[in-house]
């Protein structure tokens, strides 16, 4: 354990930094890290490096290379830059190369070296160019703020959803700032730089002068400035050599270091882990690197090469030309197990399990010591945690083989947490590996904004699709979010590979994915169109299974006959209120694209779409409709198609009689005479209504001809109906029913009566009992019930209530259905004798 903690050092009395190597650097770099402008990553992200021949006369006609490697030194891409000057780098949430270009342009590279995209940070910049310019993180995304040289601020929060912010005038600022960052605060990023003595916080509204409480008297500049990782706390390196800290709202002091050297740093960064209450700042010089704190005494370490600095969640990354280390505060858990002459139960039970190894029985000494405390439970979980924290596989089983030890003398210890932390290292460790080179510690891991998604998404940038996909499998993550997604993104990446044919690529890509769920071939088909790959595109579309999802790229790729087949293989023919379905889609695009021949010629291969395009016109296009029917010789729906004209477009009845006439045409052509003959007795009744409005008044037009003779018997133009009834061949029965309904509505009795005693009735004179008890007139009503047929007389005395009358005809009649009406009929107290009276009828006639 002595050996151990040898690169252990420490800062005060209660914290502990150590230094170790990640990785050694086999990049062959060809230009010192001094002269080249340098962005990494957070996260264990990848390295950019470009040479900044702008600041050299002598090399200025020497055209720079961004080189692009991961963290271990392997190199991801390589490009000659043939932009303009660049004034800064920086990578984005995403791990997006963003350069910030001198004329304000941002262009945007991928982890391989694709151009994205660009975006300009306004216009102001074209006049005044880029000064500086710094790449930042929030929660909202990445951001840029730059410095113009008219000593004006503007920034954008979020580079995904640009909107640029200028930031107010700095009172004086002639100059540029001796130093500058981007604070964020409430959810709003801010400015923060130094003028000579004073420092100005920047808002989007105003400038304010603001003071670092306790800041040591003396100081006339501030030479270097740096945030936390999380944007909590904030370090000032002024030119008296002290380095203050504090709240990065500048309204607490945390403490002061004086480190004695008056000469600004090269890179100053903050060097903390959560919930530590521990901070401190690694400043880094040409040849020095020091972490200072809360105490008295700094670390101090001496660099051989030029060197980088990273600011981490939990540390710092120290990167060079031939190492890449990480320094940061040792964990509590570690400490308490490895610190000289610890007497931590963790300690013990690492200790009882090497003992337990060398079959010594000094490991049951120190089992039993720490069951006497009773805090076996507590070891098992100091050493759970340590594993997490070390970067040696060996140290980290070695923890992990003790945990487990420990586990065996416990009865109830969940599981859980040493199984996670199990897993958890093996893939940690699968991605330090040196070709992966993503060196993620257990903190960074766990973190929140690092989701498992997150990390695998990364990987895929790297185009690591095996090792991500054994992650999947071995964490057991849902085929959707996992193995689905993965095989998609392989496939987009593979329809990229233009020295493959396309029918290898669509062979490849079916072999491998199959049915596989969640993976759509239809976006796999649209990158390879965007790649320019319309063949391959097309052959990919086929394993679709869904014909439905084919439709809007076929359309892109303006394959439409192509696409209305599908489309009509999916089946989506909706035409509702919401979003149309695929069919009607297409078929609106054939319009627009075909001319009037054309799109109606294919319309005739597909009689759905046809069928559907139908539909379509009758509602919106009239016109097209008719063009239709008479391309297709359809006269019977032509006919339909001019009635319907009639009266939705004309208002005069010449107009009418016209378009009906139009109609009675195409029903001959049809060779449907019924609907013809109706169609010309509508156009004579029309015609009959405009004589009738012109003669009598009233309205008549657009009645039915039954609404027409009701309306002439009730305005008293018997004759007229009659006339009416004969010209149309109305038959007598319905004639009656029409002029006895008529009569009662108006309540004519008298006219009722002669109307029935006219002749007789061929209806019957059951109607009207029957329509004279509707209108509550049960004394009308009795005048015709004596008239009704023998067979209807029962039903007529029981409606006008002659009960014991209907019980004689009844029994006269020996009906047992007509006794069991009128015994319905009956009640208790008034038809007590008419009830005995059948029921003796009944009797007498089972008697014989």
């Amino acid at each position: 354990m002595d050996c151990y903690t040898a690169n252990w050092n420490p800062l005060g009395d209660s914290a502990f930094y150590r230094k170790y190597e990640l990785y050694s650097m086999d990049w062959d770099l060809k230009e010192e890290l001094r002269d080249c402008l340098v962005a990494a990553a957070p996260y264990g992200g990848p390295i950019a490096l470009l040479r900044n021949p702008w600041r050299k006369e002598k090399a200025a006609s020497v055209r720079p290379v961004l080189d692009i490697y991961s963290a271990s030194g392997m190199p991801l891409a390589s490009l000659l830059w043939k932009s303009g000057p660049v004034v800064s780098l920086g990578w984005s949430a995403e791990e997006e190369l963003l350069c910030v270009q001198e004329d304000g342009a941002v262009l945007v590279y991928g982890l391989h070296g694709d151009f994205r995209r660009h975006f300009s940070m306004g216009n102001e910049v074209l006049q005044n160019r880029v000064l500086d310019a710094r790449i930042f993180h929030t929660e909202f995304g990445s951001g840029v703020a730059i410095l113009t040289g008219a000593h004006r601020f503007t920034l954008s929060a979020n580079v995904g959803d640009l909107k640029l912010r200028r930031m107010p005038e700095v009172p004086g600022l002639q100059s540029v700032p001796s130093c500058w960052t981007v604070l964020c605060q409430d959810r709003v990023a801010h400015i923060l730089l130094a003028v000579g003595p004073d420092l100005y916080l920047l808002d989007h509204a105003a400038c304010s002068a603001v003071t670092p409480p306790g800041l040591a008297p003396g100081v006339s500049s501030f030479l270097q400035m740096a945030v936390s990782f999380t944007y909590r706390h904030l370090a000032l390196f002024t030119d008296t050599g002290y380095i203050w800290m504090g709240t990065a709202s500048l309204k607490e002091k945390l403490c002061e270091f004086n480190c004695n050297i008056r000469a600004a740093p090269k890179q100053m960064v903050w060097c903390s882990r959560p919930r530590s209450k521990e901070r401190a700042v690694v400043v880094a010089w040409e040849r020095r690197l020091m972490v200072v704190g809360d105490a008295p005494e700094s670390i101090q370490f001496v660099l051989d090469e030029d060197s980088y600095l990273v600011p981490e969640l939990d540390g710092v990354r120290i990167f060079s030309r031939s190492t890449h280390e990480f320094l940061h505060e040792v964990p509590a858990a570690s400490e308490e197990i490895f610190k000289i002459a610890s007497m931590a139960p963790g300690a013990l039970l690492l200790e009882a399990q090497k003992e337990y190894e060398k079959e010594s029985q000094k490991a049951d000494e120190y089992l039993r010591e720490i069951q006497e405390l009773g805090q076996l439970t507590q070891a098992v979980q100091q050493c759970i945690e340590a594993a997490g924290h070390e970067h040696q596989p060996d140290m980290q089983k070695s923890l992990l083989r003790a945990a487990s030890f420990g586990k065996c003398f416990l009865d109830r210890f969940p599981p859980d947490s040493f199984v996670r932390m199990c897993q958890d290292l093996r893939v940690l460790n699968a991605i330090r590996d040196y070709h992966i080179g993503i060196p993620l510690t257990y903190k960074k891991y766990r973190y929140k904004q690092l989701t498992i998604q997150v990390l695998l998404d990364r990987l895929v940038l790297r185009r690591l699709y095996p090792l991500a996909i054994q992650i999947c499998e071995y964490l057991r993550l849902p085929e959707v979010q996992g193995v689905s997604r993965i095989l998609a993104h392989w496939a987009c990446y593979k329809v990229q590979q233009k020295d493959v044919s396309d029918e290898d690529v669509a062979r490849a890509i079916n072999q491998k994915l199959g049915d596989t769920p969640g993976v759509s071939y239809s976006d796999i088909a649209a990158r390879a169109y965007g790649c320019g790959r319309t063949e391959l595109a097309i052959k990919l579309l086929e394993y679709e299974p869904r014909s439905g999802e084919q439709v809007p790229l076929l359309l892109k790729m303006k394959r439409s006959k192509l696409a209305l087949s599908k489309a009509i293989e999916s089946g989506d023919t909706d035409l509702g209120e919401g979003k149309p379905g695929w069919m009607f889609t297409v078929l609106l695009h054939l319009k627009n694209e075909l001319n009037r021949g054309d799109f109606f010629m294919t319309l005739r291969n597909q009689p759905m779409a046809l069928s559907l395009y139908r539909q379509f016109c009758k509602h919106q296009e009239l016109e097209t409709l008719k063009d239709l029917y008479n391309q297709d010789d359809n006269h019977q729906e032509l006919g339909s198609f001019h009635i319907r004209a009639s009266y939705a477009a004309e208002e005069r009845i010449e107009g009418r009689v016209a378009a009906l006439q139009t109609a009675a045409d195409a029903f001959y052509k049809a060779k449907n005479e019924f609907a013809a003959k109706a169609t010309e007795d509508q156009m004579r009744l029309l015609r009959l209504q405009r004589r009738l409005e012109d003669e009598l008044g009233g309205q008549f037009l657009d009645l039915s001809l039954h609404d027409t003779v009701t309306t002439l018997i009730l305005g008293g133009h018997n004759k007229r109906a009659e006339q009416l009834a004969r010209d149309f061949r109305i038959p007598d029965k319905r004639l009656w029913w029409l002029k006895l309904t008529a009569l009662a509505d108006l309540e004519d009795w008298e006219e009722l009566e002669k109307f029935s005693k006219s002749k007789k009735s061929p209806i019957g004179y059951l109607p009207f009992v029957e329509i004279c008890i509707k209108q509550h007139n049960k004394y009308e009503a009795k005048k015709y019930a004596s008239r009704v047929s023998p067979e209807q007389k029962v039903k007529a005395l029981l409606l006008v209530g002659d009960v014991a009358q209907a019980a004689d005809v009844a029994i006269e009649h020996r009906n047992e259905a007509e006794l069991s009406l009128v015994l319905s009929h009956c009640t208790g107290a008034t038809d007590g004798a008419t009830a005995d009276k059948i029921q003796r009828a009944r009797a007498q006639a089972q008697k014989k």
